[in-house]
């Protein structure tokens, strides 16, 4: 850390040296970051996740989308999510920390902006819906840009502890949109014409100003950008630029913790996109008339069960053992999976609370995954790896809601959440053999 591989570059924007093991490390400026960093990267889960509470009401509103559609909409923030993580993945140690973030946060107010004033107008291509849909996936690049930044602040043996707190903090901005927005809606704070969302299964209508959705995140993002701007700097870890950094695909450790980061936060991010359309269709209206469950009163539980298990296990990890804690959360997802296969054909909207048990529980153990995967790749790999190896991982599990939401589209949901079961499974054998066994090749 403190004989960087080439020269550091001058300016305010870098810190001159920094070692986080040395005796003198500097923990106030790291816990700074962390917080700045986290503020940021909850409005980007924020922004990515907007679709995922927007969509459901979309028909409601005088949209006209078939039900394929809508699981594409929801989609596409995946898709771009996960495609721009990979050029997020090489930016913090080109950019630096202070850049990255602030330029990053800066570039929130497109699709925010943009879905509010989509949704005023039921006359909205479907083609212009998708491209919002992409934009919003700048929230989800950010992830693998925040979070390696994050990691270099701080010591292996506290890093379980700090990114655990990043990311379970960011998580909860699932959590927020989809809980905040059926409240907002409710009134008008914000310029524009009400919209009417009248349900197409009981003829119920109410007054909502659905451009609030967006439009209240708008001063907390440009708050975030000027506390980057003037508090964050960068530390001196830099590469010479993508070809250096490609080394990591050469350690087959990067392959297996893609895999296992893919089935813990790919869970969580491709169920929490499509937890809400998964109530509705199931359980909902559509299903059992005015009887049927407002998905938009429980849609947020999911991200906020796992975003709170993120927060609680990363402490955890740091004491007992990435390695162990990911074959725990994997077995779990798996079981978790399986009791939920048995609540998809209900009779009854009664039937429901079984099902949110089920998916709960899916949430939680995903969210302990997150938690623990992210302790094992920074004691894995050496720290300048662990930055791109944490990136590269976030990138791909970023495809989550893109695959989710596909696959919910042209398969039941009986064959997707059985194919959960057996993928979790492997994931937990996986993790015992390389990492949590005696004797294992690399104990983390």
């Amino acid at each position: 850390m403190t004989t960087p591989t080439v020269p550091v570059r001058t300016g305010k924007d870098w810190l001159p040296e920094w070692d986080p093991e040395a005796s003198n490390w500097d923990s106030g400026r790291a816990w700074k970051t962390l917080w700045v960093t986290t503020f940021a990267l909850t409005l980007a889960f924020i922004t990515w996740f907007l679709a995922s509470a927007i969509a459901p009401k979309l028909n409601s509103l005088g949209f006209d989308l078939s039900e394929g559609q809508l699981y594409w909409l929801i989609a596409m923030p995946g898709l771009a999510g996960g495609t721009l993580r990979l050029i997020w993945t090489f930016l913090p140690p080109i950019m630096g920390t202070r850049k990255l973030v602030t330029l990053t946060t800066a570039l929130f107010l497109i699709p925010l902006i943009g879905w509010a004033l989509a949704v005023q107008n039921p006359e909205t291509p479907y083609a212009v819906l998708l491209l919002l849909g992409i934009l919003a996936g700048i929230g989800g690049g950010a992830f693998s840009g925040f979070m390696p930044s994050t990691s270099y602040f701080f010591p292996r043996s506290k890093q379980g502890t700090a990114l655990g707190i990043q990311a379970g903090i960011g998580n909860f901005g699932v959590s927020a949109v989809q809980f905040v927005t059926p409240w907002i809606i409710g009134f008008a704070i914000i310029g524009g014409a009400s919209q009417m969302m009248t349900n197409k299964d009981t003829g119920v209508s109410k007054e909502v100003w659905y451009q609030n959705a967006g439009y209240i995140w708008v001063p907390f993002v440009i708050v975030a950008v000027i506390l980057a701007w003037f508090l964050l700097r960068s530390v001196p870890v830099q590469a010479r630029g993508i070809r250096e950094q490609m080394d990591i695909f050469k350690n087959k450790h990067t392959w297996i913790m893609t895999y296992l980061y893919v089935i813990t936060f790919g869970t969580f991010s491709g169920l929490a996109a499509g937890f809400a359309l998964l109530i509705n269709n199931l359980y909902g209206t559509k299903a059992f008339g005015d009887a049927g469950i407002d998905p938009v009163k429980y849609a947020f539980l999911g991200a906020l069960i796992g975003s709170a298990a993120r927060i609680i296990a990363g402490p955890i990890a740091d004491r007992v053992g990435g390695g162990r804690m990911t074959v725990v959360a994997t077995v779990g997802i798996s079981l978790a999976s399986l009791y939920t296969c048995f609540q998809l054909s209900p009779t009854s909207a009664d039937q429901f609370p079984q099902f949110l048990y089920g998916m709960l529980a899916i949430f939680f153990f995903a969210g302990v995954g997150n938690a623990s995967t992210f302790k094992q790749m920074p004691m894995i790999f050496e720290r300048r790896q662990a930055g791109g190896v944490i990136g590269w991982t976030s990138a791909i599990a970023a495809y989550g809601p893109f695959i989710f939401g596909v696959m919910l589209a042209y398969i039941s949901p009986l064959l997707f959440f059985s194919m959960g079961v057996i993928f979790a499974l492997i994931a937990g054998g996986i993790s015992w053999w390389f990492y949590a066994r005696p004797g294992a090749e690399k104990p983390c």
